[in-house]
Formats: structure tokens, sequence, C-alpha cells
């Protein structure tokens, strides 16, 4: 059997809680204030206490014994140890899962250091993996409807809405001016890729959002930014009537990633989401674009709403996602389509 790590020497005393003592205090106040669910308390509690207890059937790896001082990760002995358990317990997994456990951790380290019960970072340098995130992908029908019904302010609700309506490049619906749009015929003027004036279409959502978000406005930027610029915009780019800024395509994509960082990860802990990343507004052009082909919508029509140059082009939009494929096979299963007698 492997010999424990070498703070099973150490015990609490002037130093203050032990490892132990210290786990149940973060625990608990966290609980007992209502700041987590349930199932986030026992996520939490498994990383924590996963780190002073030895897995089944590996009695001899590397432990934290839990009588032993807290304020011995403030020593480099401490600091290695930590790392060396961590790594045993959690390195070999997905770096998802991984990012999550060291989230958890430290969490619990911030939260000690605000009681002085450690006096520095004992997971400070550490990497966290990097997680690939395929963020061009099409949505599936049910997480565009999560995105499109966020509580959020009128212009991102009419933004997305109108991107997801119209599959349109972000670029394109945010370059659009109040002159350009035709309301009574639900459409507008958008100028393409190689710089020609071609229409766009939106549903009825769409329709109904418009007229609320220009209000009494009849010239200028459609979308415009949230505050008064700061510096020289082009007059083009400016309202005349309230001052403010064409809202940059910066900002709105940062908006909606930050806005969808939760449903992209729903098993992401709040201190986890902090380094993930949200869908993209491409992602809604993609969507609608598969949406369309997987409800048989014929290639001329495609080509006409997503206005690609070629069909090679529009291949990888419409190519039908996983959930369209599922209720293929299950519409063809011979035995699900089977009368019961």
């Amino acid at each position: 059997m492997g010999e424990l790590i070498t703070l099973a020497s150490r015990r609490s005393g002037p130093a203050g809680p032990t490892l132990a003592t210290a786990t149940d205090a973060y625990l608990d106040a966290h609980i007992s204030a209502g700041a987590w669910s349930a199932g986030t308390a026992v996520k939490y509690r498994q990383t924590l206490t996963a780190l002073t207890t030895p897995p089944r059937r590996r009695a001899d790896a590397p432990c934290l014994p839990p009588r032993a001082a807290l304020a011995d990760l403030d020593t480099n002995t401490g600091r290695a140890e930590l790392r060396e358990v961590f790594d045993d317990r959690f390195g070999s997994l997905a770096p998802t899962t991984r990012t999550r456990h060291q989230a958890t951790l430290s969490s619990a380290v911030t939260w000690w250091r605000g009681r002085g019960w450690l006096h520095t970072d004992p997971t400070d340098g550490w990497v966290r993996p990097k997680i690939t995130v395929d963020r061009t992908r099409a949505l599936t029908r049910s997480q565009v409807a999560a995105a499109l019904g966020l509580d959020v302010d009128l212009r991102e609700r009419t933004l997305r809405q109108l991107l997801y309506d119209t599959a349109a490049r972000a670029s394109e619906i945010l370059n659009l001016n109040i002159e350009d749009l035709d309301l009574a015929n639900k459409r507008a003027k958008v100028v393409g890729k190689g710089g020609d004036e071609e229409w766009v279409h939106w549903s009825t959502r769409t329709a109904h959002l418009l007229p609320r978000l220009i209000a009494s406005r009849r010239r200028g930027p459609l979308f415009l930014a949230g505050r008064l610029p700061t510096r020289a915009v082009p007059t083009a780019d400016l309202c005349p009537e309230t001052g403010r800024a064409r809202l940059s395509y910066r900002r709105a994509e940062e908006q909606f990633e930050a806005d969808t960082r939760a449903l992209a990860h729903p098993d992401a802990s709040p201190e986890e989401l902090a380094d993930l990343d949200g869908w993209t507004l491409h992602q809604l052009r993609h969507s609608a674009l598969t949406h369309e082909a997987e409800d048989g919508t014929n290639t001329p029509l495609l080509l006409a709403r997503s206005r690609h140059a070629s069909m090679r082009s529009l291949e990888r939009y419409a190519r039908p996602g996983p959930d369209a494929v599922a209720a293929h096979v299950a519409r063809r299963d011979p035995d699900a389509r089977r009368k019961r007698p």
C-alpha cells in the first residue's frame, strides 16, 4: 500500500480549521443561504470530499487527510500535494468535467481566503484545460426557441428574431437603416456579400417587434448602441434623432454569447460558465437554413433564402441535424409503425 501524503502528520490547532471543517463550513454557508440548488450542492461536495477520500479499489491513492490543517495549503509542500491529489482524481477526465472540478476548488479557496483561513491561492498558476466547442454548428429547434425566449431587452430580442427569420448574415442586418425596411410587406433590402442589394423576409413575430423598436424614429440605423458615442462616428452610422451610433457587430456578438452560455452548457456551475463560450449570431443563420432543409424546402428556395452563389456553399447549412436524423429513423422503424392488436 502506498504512503499517505505528508499532510497526514499535521493537524489543526492555532493554524485554524481542518480541511474537513473548512469544507463543511463552505458547503453549509452556500446551502443554508439558498445560493445553490440541491444538485449543485451534491456536485460541490463530491469534488471536495474526493480530495480527502481515496477512491474505491484504490486505497493507496494519495489523499489530503481531512484532519490536516487547511493552512498547510499555504506552504509549498501543501500546494504540491494538493496538485498531486487533484491530478490523480480528475486529471484523466474530459476537459469540460475537469474544468468543473477545478472551478469548484477555486470557489472554495476564494471563500476560505475571504475568511482569513488561507493567505495564498494554492491553485494559482493552474491552467484550465482548453474546451473546444463547435461554434458554427446549427442549433436544435429547442435551443433556438430557448435563445429567442430569453428575458432580454427589446433591441436584443428583435435582432435575434430577425436574424433567425431572415437567415441573413449578422453584418447585413446590423447595417440596416430604417429607410431600408418595407414593414407592410415584412421585408428589407440588405447589401449582400458582393455589394448587391437583396431582399430578406421575416415572420409575424418580427413584424410585431420592429414597430416597437423603431418607435417614432424615421431614419438612421435600425439597431442603436445603448449609449452616446465617446469618439467620432461616421455620419452614416449616427442616428440623427437620438445622436446614438449604430450597434456594432462586436457588441451584439458579445451580448449574445454571454446571454447563451448557460443554454450552451446547462450542466455548468456559475463559476464554470465564466470560462465557457455561448453561441454565436452566425449560428442563428445556420440554424434557420438547416431547419428549412429539414422541413423539405427545395434547393432553389434555400439558395434564395441563403443568397449563396452556389449549392456547394449551401451544403454545410443544408445538412439535417441529429434531431432530424433521429426522427427520420423513428418514422422508418417498422416495429414502431406496426399496429397493436
